[in-house]
């Protein structure tokens, strides 16, 4: 069963920093394209930025210049460097991973339970 852990949420002052983590677990044949999407209530979930298996980002106006992505492939982690927060940018912050099944090989997406983000004013 795959899985998909985040972790480094949690509460920062506006300017601040944070460094999210998302680890992947289970039988996987192969894990394309990975991301960070994020919620609020009474919000659509958006995209924060995706990584391809070969490294090509891409990342939502908001997030660029601030919000840098990147994964490490032999550890099936996707991390978020998050820097020059803002108190909107208060969400939960999802992960998600397109993962190959070893049987099926097929692809299908995969999803995090989030982690939250405060940034306080």
């Amino acid at each position: 069963q795959v899985q998909l852990v985040e972790s480094g949420g949690g509460l920062v002052q506006a300017g601040g920093s944070l460094r999210l983590s998302c680890a992947t677990s289970g039988r996987a044949f192969s894990i394309g394209a990975m991301g960070w999407y994020r919620q609020t209530p009474g919000k659509q979930r958006e995209l924060v930025a995706e990584i391809t298996e070969g490294g090509s980002t891409n990342y939502a106006d908001s997030m660029k210049g601030r919000f840098t992505i990147s994964r490490d492939n032999a550890k099936n982690t996707v991390y978020l460097q998050m820097n020059s927060l803002k108190p909107e940018d208060t969400a939960v912050y999802y992960c998600a991973a397109d993962i190959q099944s070893p049987l099926s090989l097929r692809f299908s997406t995969y999803w995090g339970r989030g982690t939250q983000v405060t940034v306080s004013s």
